[in-house]
């Protein structure tokens, strides 16, 4: 069930004549995109290895030049592109923490193993991650990541035991 790669930005637009282009971050740490030395660049049906030569920001987005890429022409071509990273180059996790990718899919039990669902996305809060579980009913449950609440993380197994408070069902 774990993915090997991450999604960490989307290419928006080209920037400037030389070759940049404008990224939106869609990883938890953007700043550490200056130290990658290699990004795969996914999109029109393929997959195509590249290496950042300078990141910096510009609001809320990235400004990322890439060695292979040098004329506006090329980038203009690469609107919509995701910038992906291998397992290997992912931020490193600490105990109990997950990529967001490896928990999609994940089929959700309660603790008498009764079949909840699938869960289907992760949805940022300030305070804790909400996870989304559409449920066989063809309704969706929305759980709190809280210890209250997941028991346990099976990745490899794709599946999670969770404990549904009362008045969340």
């Amino acid at each position: 069930m774990e993915s090997e790669y991450f999604c960490i930005g989307v290419i928006t637009e080209p920037h400037g004549i030389k070759g940049e282009v404008k990224v939106y971050p869609t990883t938890d740490d953007p700043d550490r995109i200056a130290d990658l030395d290699e990004i795969i660049l996914r999109g029109g049906g393929k997959d195509r290895l590249v290496h950042p030569v300078s990141v910096r920001w510009q609001k809320d987005r990235l400004i990322i030049k890439f060695k292979e890429i040098n004329d506006r022409n090329e980038t203009e071509t690469l609107r919509k592109y995701e910038l992906y990273v291998t397992r290997e180059n992912a931020v490193e996790l600490g105990e109990n923490e997950y990529y967001v990718a490896d928990l999609i899919g994940l089929e959700v039990y309660d603790e008498e193993e009764k079949h909840i669902g699938t869960l289907s996305d992760v949805i940022r809060t300030g305070a804790n991650d909400v996870y989304q579980i559409d449920k066989e009913d063809g309704n969706e449950l929305l759980l709190p990541a809280i210890s209250e609440c997941i028991i346990d993380v099976d990745t490899e197994n794709g599946r999670m035991t969770v404990h549904v408070m009362e008045g969340l069902e």
